[in-house]
């Protein structure tokens, strides 16, 4: 029987990290963060990472573990997060997953190795500069010949998943579709208990995404970002590509107005939240608790309480 474990999903704002908590609280449960930016040192606020007072005395992991000149893959995040969610149930606690980064989420309760090839590597380099040369027909052309049906998935504005199929077929002699088709009969490496937040308007959804801006801004996002450029992360950084980090750097160099931050950033992650939504649909074990006007905890607590009780949650 695969371990339980519990997932709180949903989009930007919702509450996640609340619920978390109070679940973890009731049923000795320690949180692991499937956040994709959260994982990086230096980015609090921007990121929305729990504070300490939040924490409420609950131990939280993959916060704050990675350089912000790192770029970690989905691949980096499961390697690194299933060891931590194992040794947790070994000391007979519950793991609480909470995030928004589905396809991390997924990839962790899955427990599903995968493809090889080194992303990065010399082969990778040999394919970028053929793409700079000749273009992404002449790839996709070949990925044709060794793995037609990658080639057919993949629209051909999607380089760097054609790059990617190519690089683990020249890197392993095994088509990534041939590793997809044998790790989808891996049964899961976790029985996962999922729980959504979302609103039952999307309007309040997005003024509180909106308020959520705003305090950030109050509590020093440009300084954060300022920071982070002192310390000599790179302006490509993966990390500093993040919602509210890319619109500030504009402010940093005096290209755009905090007015104008602000503005492209409140949109940005209603664009987001909207596209996080759309991909946890696709789960249809999702129990979702949707919110009103406000957001009543106590009350999405309760209904929480009932469904991992149901579930076999003890």
């Amino acid at each position: 029987m695969a371990p339980k474990i519990v997932c709180v999903v949903g989009p930007t704002a919702c509450g996640k990290t609340t619920l978390g908590v109070l679940l973890a609280q009731k049923f000795n449960g320690e949180v692991v963060s499937a956040d994709s930016m959260q994982i990086y040192r230096g980015m609090t606020i921007g990121t929305a990472a729990p504070t300490a007072a939040e924490m409420d005395g609950v131990p939280h992991h993959m916060i704050a573990v990675a350089d912000p000149s790192e770029q970690w893959s989905v691949a980096r995040y499961a390697e690194a997060a299933i060891p931590v969610i194992d040794d947790i149930l070994a000391r007979g606690k519950l793991p609480i997953l909470v995030g928004g980064t589905g396809l991390w989420l997924e990839a962790v309760v899955s427990g599903r190795t995968f493809a090889g090839g080194h992303a990065g590597g010399a082969v990778r380099e040999t394919l970028q500069r053929r793409l700079a040369a000749e273009g992404i027909e002449p790839l996709l052309a070949e990925l044709r010949q060794v793995d037609p049906v990658s080639a057919e998935r993949l629209h051909p504005a999607d380089e760097k998943r054609i790059l990617r199929a190519l690089e683990v077929y020249l890197e392993t002699g095994k088509t990534i579709t041939a590793h997809n088709q044998e790790t989808q009969r891996i049964p899961p490496r976790y029985d996962a208990v999922w729980i959504g937040l979302r609103f039952a308007d999307r309007e309040d959804m997005k003024a509180l995404i909106d308020r959520r801006v705003d305090k950030m801004v109050e509590e020093g996002l440009l300084a954060e970002v300022e920071r982070l450029l002192q310390s000599g992360i790179p302006r490509e950084a993966t990390a500093l590509q993040a919602i509210g980090y890319k619109e500030f750097l504009g402010v940093a160099d005096g290209t755009a107005t905090v007015e104008e931050a602000v503005a492209e950033v409140k949109l940005r992650s209603r664009q987001y939240a909207k596209r996080q939504l759309t991909w946890l649909r696709r789960n249809g074990d999702i129990h979702w608790i949707e919110w009103e006007k406000e957001r009543d905890f106590a009350k999405a607590l309760q209904v929480s309480t009932e469904i991992l009780t149901a579930a076999g949650v003890s």
